[in-house]
């Protein structure tokens, strides 16, 4: 079995939506995958909200003190303050999946419900519900179960089979596998089947009594056989003393009070309670750790008898990782968490490397106090998409996931030069949260679609999302202007949609466009920087060849007098640019390095005032917004 589907109501970030069919439907409402869900966003996104409502109604294995605050009611809009709290709560969850052989459902039988499926056969599941209420800043709350809203009270046996492994998150994994009285380790090693139902000829208690013995015959001056004499008598003296001194301390009464030397009780519970976990060399860093106290948990999600849930909540998985360890314990997470298993697994995450290499039908991305499944049933991109964008996801473009806005670039051109114009203009995209992607293509429909609803009733992702692309029509071609329109009006239909917004150029391509614009003697000085560049890849760009540039630009700009703009765009373009293959990364990266050194006011209100940079400068507006 696994938990199939959360709903929250009033807890926290989630509050209710109102609903014209019902009086009232949850904020949350949450379809979870059998297998690995990675709960991926910014700080105070929900996601921590999301793992502590499970572990609200389930608990967990480490029995940790959970419960109710009066913060977890849920603050409405407008006023911030307590006057506008909500007075109840629920955190509803539902499990699917039971085997067919009935191990699991036995443990449940009371409580289930059945469901039919789409082929009309019928299932189990079992539905488990929090109610919370609060009054005067008291908090009171019960769990129930039950296929009805009035439920019945589990038992103790059923509530410990739907118990879930948590790792926190910043943990201290050194400390949590040292030893102890209810030291983590002891109780996973409880837990265990190694040690289930464990009687007194159980070979661990059989070593430790070997060994107490031993520890005995030593403090008595004897060897392992208990009759010959050691040579070291040491031991045997200490103990005499001690004993001595206990003589004269207690009465007659009390004359049996005798101390002796072991290692620890003949208990299991007392011999687990010593035992350390450690890697065999020393030094080992947190990261390590890390992986070590990760593995010794999943032990309780393997137990093969087990017959309840497998689930476990993971807190920012990353913590103490480096990259490549992340990128490999995701891989190992996603193998292990198959059906075949039966585990299942909820994790949080800040990490663009453990986003980008997660499946994408895996991925719920928590936003604005929503969350939002990418599988292919929840976006509007086509399934066969899924293939390419997972390809193509990387670190850089996965932080998509995680902006408060994006904006899509199809070139190298606009991926170094918007953060430019956008520093210039005053709108500094890592201000407001903004990522700009460069797909490499004109291929926007596939990553742009991935921000689109299926179901926009039920929220949308709030997150601008600002297309930049070409016109891509020549300006000597014989296509008429109603035709330009028409062709700009069916590209921005194909991206458009809930909060995606296309952005073209008025003419043509990014670089002739600024070609027609007031900079165009700023950008046909990175185009001279650009070929001197891009010709010479072990000297670049001395003073020599800075002023034989500055000479050809005097002399070059008094043989454009007379001509018009797009007559001066079209040699500066399709002369130098094409005919000369002048890369344009190389370009932008020159003519962004020659706006930085220029005077920003100046170039504020001629890049605010100009035409051909207006859609670049509504593209950062919007995703700024």
């Amino acid at each position: 079995m696994y938990l199939s589907e959360l709903k929250i109501w009033n807890f926290r970030k989630f509050g209710t939506r109102p609903d014209s069919s019902a009086p009232e439907r949850p904020e949350l409402h949450l379809i979870l995958n059998k297998g690995l869900n990675l709960l991926a966003g910014e700080n105070d996104s929900g996601k921590t909200a999301i793992i502590d409502a499970i572990k609200l109604v389930l608990l967990t294995q480490s029995r940790e003190y959970i419960r109710l605050e009066n913060e977890d009611f849920h603050i409405g809009p407008g006023d911030a303050g307590e006057n506008n709290r909500a007075n109840s709560l629920k955190i509803e969850c539902i499990f699917r999946g039971f085997d067919e052989d009935h191990e699991e459902a036995k443990n449940f039988l009371e409580w289930l419900g059945i469901e039919k499926d789409s082929n009309g056969i019928d299932h189990y599941y079992l539905r488990l519900f929090l109610k919370g209420e609060r009054k005067d800043r008291r908090c009171f709350y019960e769990v129930k179960a039950g296929p009805d809203e009035e439920g019945t009270q589990l038992n103790e046996a059923a509530r410990d089979l739907l118990r879930t492994t948590y790792l926190k998150p910043l943990r201290d994994a050194e400390n949590e596998l040292t030893p102890g009285r209810r030291s983590r380790l002891a109780q996973i090693l409880d837990s265990h089947e190694a040690f289930d139902s464990a009687g007194p000829d159980h070979h661990l208690l059989q070593i430790t009594k070997r060994a107490n013995l031993t520890i005995k015959n030593y403090f008595k001056g004897l060897n392992d056989d208990g009759v010959t004499v050691l040579q070291d008598q040491g031991g045997k003296r200490l103990l005499e003393d001690i004993n001595a001194y206990l003589k004269e301390f207690f009465t007659e009464k009390e004359k049996n009070k005798i101390a002796d030397f072991t290692i620890t009780d003949p208990e299991l519970k007392s011999i687990l309670e010593k035992l350390v976990l450690d890697f065999i060399e020393s030094n080992a860093g947190l990261g390590s750790y890390n992986r070590l106290y990760i593995a010794t948990e999943l032990l309780l999600l393997r137990r093969q008898a087990y017959t309840g849930l497998k689930l476990a909540l993971v807190e920012e998985i990353e913590a103490h990782l480096h990259p490549q360890a992340q990128l490999k314990l995701i891989d190992y997470l996603q193998g292990e968490v198959s059906e075949k298993s039966g585990v299942q697994l909820v994790m949080t995450t800040h990490s663009p490397n453990l986003a980008s290499k997660a499946n994408l039908e895996n991925l719920i991305i928590c936003k604005n106090g929503h969350a939002f499944c990418m599988d292919s049933s929840s976006t509007e991109l086509e399934k066969g998409d899924y293939l390419y964008l997972q390809r193509f996801l990387d670190v850089t473009k996965a932080n998509l996931f995680f902006a408060q806005g994006v904006i899509l670039v199809e070139g190298d051109a606009e991926n170094l030069l918007i953060p430019t114009i956008a520093e210039i203009i005053g709108k500094p995209l890592s201000k407001y949260g903004v990522s700009i992607v460069n797909v490499n293509s004109t291929a926007f429909l596939r990553y742009s679609r991935i921000f689109l609803r299926t179901r926009p009733d039920e929220g949308v992702m709030g997150i601008p999302v600002a297309v930049v692309t070409d016109n891509d029509v020549k300006p000597d071609s014989e296509i008429t202007t109603d035709d330009i329109k028409a062709k700009r009006a069916e590209k921005a239909a194909i991206y458009d949609g809930q909060g995606v917004r296309t952005f073209i150029s008025p003419v043509w391509t990014l670089e002739y466009d600024i070609c027609l614009s007031q900079l165009r003697d700023f950008f046909y000085k990175a185009v001279l920087y650009a070929e001197k560049i891009q010709n010479s890849n072990r000297i670049g760009l001395t003073t020599d060849k800075i002023a034989e540039i500055d000479e050809k630009i005097h002399r070059d700009k008094q043989t454009w007098e007379g001509k018009t703009r797009a007559e001066v765009a079209d040699q500066i373009y399709k002369d130098i640019i094409l005919e000369k293959n002048i890369s344009k990364a190389i370009l932008a990266q020159s003519f962004a390095g020659l706006l930085r050194e220029g005077d920003p006011t100046t170039l504020k209100a001629l890049i605010l005032k100009d035409e051909h940079f207006r859609y670049i400068v509504e593209a950062i507006s919007y995703a700024c917004s």
